[in-house]
């Protein structure tokens, strides 16, 4: 539904700026992170998970995840990617002008500092480490909207930082190690969420290629782009399969739920091609990646 009558720099406009369904996002990288470090936490001495750390990564993925969407709001509109007439994603925040530009250049000021609070103390439980990741981070969020997004890299971003990222340092910073089982569950983890980035693409595949956006999408074509779709709902699921071998068949088993439903997206993916309807299984391909961190987290411990 399409919001109207919005009035500016209101808490209304704030929140559909902050994009709050973007949140699930954000938290199923840290969901699987934690879950296989409380797993894994049995081979070491008792009481070594700590929760403290634990809230403190998924705040901090919280709180990166509205920077990121409040940088995007703000440089899509100043690079005239986030045109009013011919847009066909939900509406942004500074395009429609419910947030002025000032405002929202203050807003990305105090959410990347709020991150930075957030995530300092990680450097506690995490060793000094922690601090090159949390600036990477801050400095990766800029620069996807600004450049890599239109250079086509947007999916090689999101592959590190909503995969190997969050998932392997959740880890790290509860164990002070990793191994290739988190490793590849965080490949996969990657690999799902990058399916959001990819039917946002292919929705806006047009407007993209006239405001010089080279998205994958623009480069490979839009038959591309559906079987890229399908192809990374299948990936994670076969990666999915190291956790049998590590004793944990239902976080192998239960993702099946997950790609009968990214399957079925993808048929409708298929059947809608292009337009405004495409939100819709850009809605779907949300509740699919929750799906998935519920199905891998629920697998991995209930054991």
């Amino acid at each position: 539904m399409e919001e109207t009558n919005i009035r500016t720099n209101s808490m209304k406009a704030w929140l559909l700026a902050a994009r709050p369904k973007t949140l699930s996002g954000a938290a199923v990288p840290v969901m699987i992170g934690l879950a296989l470090a409380y797993c894994d936490a049995r081979f070491y001495e008792e009481g070594v998970f700590n929760w403290t750390a634990a809230v403190l990564c998924l705040l901090f993925a919280f709180a990166m995840q509205i920077d990121a969407n409040f940088i995007n709001d703000f440089y899509d509109y100043v690079n005239g990617a986030d045109d009013v007439e011919t847009r066909l994603g939900p509406r942004r925040a500074c395009a429609q002008g419910w947030v002025k530009l000032d405002s929202m250049k203050k807003a990305i000021a105090l959410t990347t500092c709020a991150a930075c609070v957030i995530g300092l103390p990680l450097a506690y439980y995490g060793g000094m480490e922690m601090i090159a990741v949390g600036v990477a981070c801050v400095v990766f969020a800029f620069l996807y909207t600004t450049f890599f997004s239109y250079q086509g890299l947007g999916d090689l971003l999101v592959l590190v930082f909503f995969g190997l990222v969050p998932v392997c340092c959740t880890y790290y910073v509860q164990l002070h190690t990793f191994s290739w089982q988190v490793f590849l569950a965080s490949v996969a983890c990657g690999l799902v969420i990058d399916a959001l980035l990819i039917v946002n693409n292919f929705r806006d595949r047009d407007n993209d290629r006239l405001a010089g956006k080279n998205t994958i999408i623009v480069k490979l074509g839009a038959e591309a782009g559906l079987q890229l779709y399908l192809g990374v709902g299948i990936g994670a699921v076969i990666l999915g399969m190291t956790f049998w071998q590590h004793g944990h068949p239902l976080a192998t088993l239960l993702p099946l739920i997950y790609l009968l439903l990214h399957v079925f997206t993808y048929l409708k993916m298929k059947h809608i091609y292009q337009g405004k309807a495409l939100n819709l299984c850009l809605g779907e391909t949300a509740r699919n990646i929750f799906i998935y961190g519920l199905c891998v987290s629920l697998g991995l411990l209930l054991i």
